[in-house]
């Protein structure tokens, strides 16, 4: 089953920091994993997303307002698995 990572926030330098991050990691731990931004501020707000950027795994709000680096994503990921 392909796992549905979003990573929210209006397309700032620390969004587009957590998606590489994250697209890194995803790589690292070789995961069937479907990465995708959601710049869309209404998106954003329905989900209840006060502080972004944001990462959203399998619809489950993970990480909020900050920018981890690469391997402390792969950590967060492989303890969600």
């Amino acid at each position: 089953m392909t796992t549905q990572i979003r990573v929210l926030g209006p397309g700032c330098y620390r969004c587009q920091e957590l998606y590489e991050h994250t697209t890194e990691a995803v790589a690292e731990l070789g995961l069937d994993a479907d990465v995708q931004k959601v710049v869309d501020l209404t998106e954003i707000a329905r989900r209840g997303i006060l502080a972004t950027p944001a990462l959203v795994v399998d619809d489950e709000l993970v990480l909020t307002g900050q920018v981890p680096t690469t391997k402390q994503i792969e950590q967060l990921l492989s303890s969600l698995a």
